[in-house]
């Protein structure tokens, strides 16, 4: 596991989360659910949605490690031909791709430096796939204005009033553009229904927020529990873990250098929340990403082959229920405030949608960040629009909840990057010897008792569920 305590921007595809100073190619996240490739691939050839097959290394660490505070404001960025803080002398031999620093190391025995052998394939793409992705960054990068900071504070600057004029790398390509053009609004009574419940208990999202995620935690705690969490999914020293403050999303994996790589946003790591966001990105992306990888539909030819529907919904919505299991209050408030944002934007200006939104979020910097969620790919936010991506993950979780009776979900893990829909048909034809299965689906008993415990804390009703999605 390697592990970054440096900041790194993701203003210029060139910058983002270079692991390395001789990097030669942008981190790459997974296609979208309706197969469009819009970046390379973590699976053997071509496999649908984002999420990493894990490579990664360990390296000698003292159990001890001494770390910046997360109140600076921009750390230097942890070079590898630095002195290493795990090691007494200069560690230049790490740029080699399969060496990587682990941080808090457990037990009294040293770790070794792991060969790209004895990890999980992440075959090269094709020729013609490999210029495309050198040409154009992944959808994450794109996506996220250049001008970002400096629009934000005119924004302010002007008490809301002032629409932002987003500035992109490259243009946002047409086709992705029009396939989140529009928004939906099927789960839009229960989205404002949890967002209503959350508020009705806590009183404003800000108490929500300290209630149920606690403190954010500093850099030694979430290497500390970064390291815990991989232990129990039996994968340490397999996926580079970097910390930012520059990302729209709480956390997101992909494939950086061929190898995963977890992106953990500073200000969402909170105390009772960060196993969960774990959860999402390595027991559910992560494990079905390399369970995928060893099946015959990892490719997009093979998907074909087999009919496969496409792996979104089910793999946000799988993922994000993962964010809240096991959680005393499991309340969707993320993924229900996030279906609700798109939906007004169709309708509304930056400004509007920003004063809007007050109503539900009083701090103005979260906010903010919703809203560029939502009005992500326009240049001129003063005309209605929206990007409808985040509507996924709610969408995702009721799909799964209102058929979660019938679902296998140790197979729908182990099947790799597919629909729950597709599970039954799969079965027959899956490799399922050495599959992984997240350590949190080991007591299934429990696990659908906390399915259970999700849908009647958002209160959301059964029969409503079966109506808006009969079998």
């Amino acid at each position: 596991m390697v592990l970054d305590s440096g900041t790194q921007s993701y203003e210029r595809h060139r910058s983002v989360l270079s692991a390395s100073p001789q990097r030669e190619r942008g981190g790459k996240k997974f296609s979208e659910h309706n197969g469009l490739r819009l970046c390379s691939y973590l699976s053997p050839s071509a496999s649908p949605d984002s999420d990493p097959i894990h490579l990664g290394q360990r390296l000698k660490a003292p159990t001890r490690l001494k770390c910046s505070k997360v109140s600076e404001a921009r750390p230097e960025v942890r070079r590898l031909s630095e002195t290493c803080p795990a090691c007494p002398s200069p560690c230049s031999w790490m740029r080699r791709s399969e060496s990587t620093c682990t941080v808090n190391s457990s037990g009294r025995a040293r770790a070794q430096i792991r060969s790209a052998a004895s990890l999980p394939h992440i075959a090269r793409p094709k020729a013609e796939e490999s210029s495309v992705s050198r040409r154009s960054p992944c959808l994450l990068v794109a996506l996220r204005p250049l001008n970002v900071d400096k629009e934000r504070e005119k924004f302010f600057q002007s008490c809301y009033t002032y629409n932002p004029q987003f500035e992109y790398e490259e243009p946002v390509p047409t086709a992705v553009l029009e396939k989140y053009r529009d928004a939906s609004d099927q789960f839009i009574t229960q989205a404002t229904g949890i967002i209503h419940a959350v508020l009705e208990k806590y009183g404003s999202y800000e108490r929500f927020e300290v209630a149920t995620g606690g403190r954010v935690l500093s850099k030694c705690q979430i290497w500390s529990l970064i390291r815990k969490y991989m232990q129990k999914e039996g994968c340490v020293g397999e996926v580079v873990v970097h910390l930012t403050e520059d990302l729209l999303s709480q956390a997101v994996m992909m494939v950086e250098n061929s190898r995963p790589t977890l992106v953990i946003n500073l200000s969402g790591a909170r105390q009772y929340w960060l196993e969960g966001m774990l959860r999402h990105e390595i027991g559910t992306h992560y494990i079905r990403g390399v369970n995928n990888a060893r099946q015959p539909w990892h490719s997009m030819e093979g998907r074909k082959r087999y009919g496969l529907k496409p792996a979104n919904p089910t793999e946000e919505g799988l993922a994000s229920l993962h964010s809240v299991l096991f959680r005393k209050q499991p309340f969707l408030w993320r993924a229900a405030l996030l279906y609700y944002t798109v939906h007004q934007a169709t309708h509304m200006s930056f400004s509007a949608l920003f004063q809007h939104l007050e109503q539900y979020v009083q701090d103005a910097h979260v906010r903010w960040e919703y809203c560029v969620r939502a009005k992500r790919g326009q240049t001129d936010t003063s005309q209605p629009g929206c990007f409808s991506k985040d509507q996924v993950y709610l969408d995702g979780i009721l799909r799964i909840l209102r058929h979660r009776q019938t679902i296998d979900f140790r197979l729908l893990a182990a099947l790799g990057k597919v629909s729950y829909e597709d599970v039954n048909q799969l079965k027959k034809s899956g490799v399922l010897e050495k599959a992984r299965i997240p350590h949190f689906m080991q007591d299934m008993e429990r696990y659908r008792q906390q399915l259970d415990h999700i849908i009647a804390t958002n209160r959301l009703n059964e029969e409503e569920l079966k109506q808006l999605l009969p079998d």
